[in-house]
């Protein structure tokens, strides 16, 4: 009884995680069809070379992004071994394509709690991925821009009265008060491990690194449809993070769709023209939604594999 039990709750987890991915993909490629036209123009001025370039780059950057992920989780206490721990974000992540903010977090709880990682656990690491990467995408993005086209930046210098405010959130005395105050007042448990410094500056590093990939990624973009040199890479780098960061801002649309293609046309009107921005803003929401299935592709065959490996050595003890 207990084994057809365990068997059904299987069964239903598994179809549970395969509804959830039909779903994303359903809403991304609503999200490109609904401008094909626009998007076939942008890419028909790309060269194969580049569009292989700015993929690379985009996986570099989603790697980042992972192991931003991965260290908070390992020093809140739950240190998920490389394969298992990408399986968990890059297919947790394409919930970001669901309209709501909520999605991601969900399947990433469900599917780190199936390794062992409490939902609190889970959720921390989460919540406290977003502020790492809008805090150092605005560091980037104000450095990149100031150092490629100082003027850039004027409209835009709001935004960075951000970057005090989240300087403070970056002490870990801070977060782990916020942390133990939220879990007591939705009455969890208390995180076993508080965040420690050094597990936030290892967070700092990888998320920066990404920054700078996805801006290679548009950097890329950018020299096929007209701004070459090293000002442009260093415009390219500022431009993509200070609009992503624009993007997480806005939770109501799947992944900030829009908001982020919006802000990242306006950046970049310095130095392209409007259907040249346009076309580049598009092209690499494309690219990412592509490095977004790529990754998640091939982190769940890669886990895949490692517990096909594991059960196939245990069977052979067992003989």
């Amino acid at each position: 009884m207990t084994a057809r039990a365990g068997s059904g709750t299987s069964t239903l987890r598994r179809l549970a995680r395969v509804g959830f991915l039909l779903v994303a993909l359903g809403f991304g490629a609503w999200v490109v069809v609904g401008q094909w036209d626009e998007i076939r123009a942008g890419f028909a001025r790309l060269s194969w070379a580049s569009l292989a370039l700015s993929l690379v780059a985009v996986l570099a950057a989603l790697c980042g992004g992972m192991m931003t992920w991965r260290a908070l989780l390992a020093d809140l206490g739950s240190p998920l071994p490389l394969r298992a721990g990408a399986r968990v974000f890059f297919v947790g992540q394409l919930g970001k394509y669901i309209p709501g903010s909520l999605w991601p977090v969900i399947a990433q709880m469900e599917m780190g709690r199936e390794l062992g990682v409490p939902r609190s656990r889970s959720a921390a690491a989460f919540f406290l991925t977003l502020p790492v990467q809008l805090g150092s995408g605005l560091v980037v993005s104000g450095v990149a821009l100031l150092a490629a086209l100082p003027g850039s930046v004027a409209p835009y210098a709001w935004v960075f009265l951000l970057i005090p405010v989240l300087a403070v959130a970056f002490e870990p005395r801070v977060i782990n008060a916020v942390l133990g105050f939220g879990l007591r007042k939705l009455r969890r448990e208390p995180l076993e491990r508080p965040l420690t410094r050094r597990g936030m500056l290892t967070a700092l590093g990888w998320a920066l690194l990404g920054w700078i990939a996805y801006g290679l990624h548009l950097a890329v973009i950018v020299h096929d449809l007209g701004s070459s040199g090293f000002s442009a890479v260093l415009f390219s780098i500022g431009a993509f993070a200070l609009s992503w960061c624009l993007g997480i801002m806005t939770f109501v649309v799947p992944a900030g769709a829009g908001v982020r293609e919006v802000a990242m046309v306006a950046v970049l009107a310095p130095v392209l023209d409007q259907g040249s921005a346009i076309a580049a803003a598009l092209c690499s929401r494309v690219v990412i939604i592509l490095g977004d299935l790529l990754c998640a592709g091939l982190a769940g065959l890669a886990a895949r594999r490692a517990e096909g490996s594991r059960k196939d050595h245990a069977s052979g003890k067992a003989v």
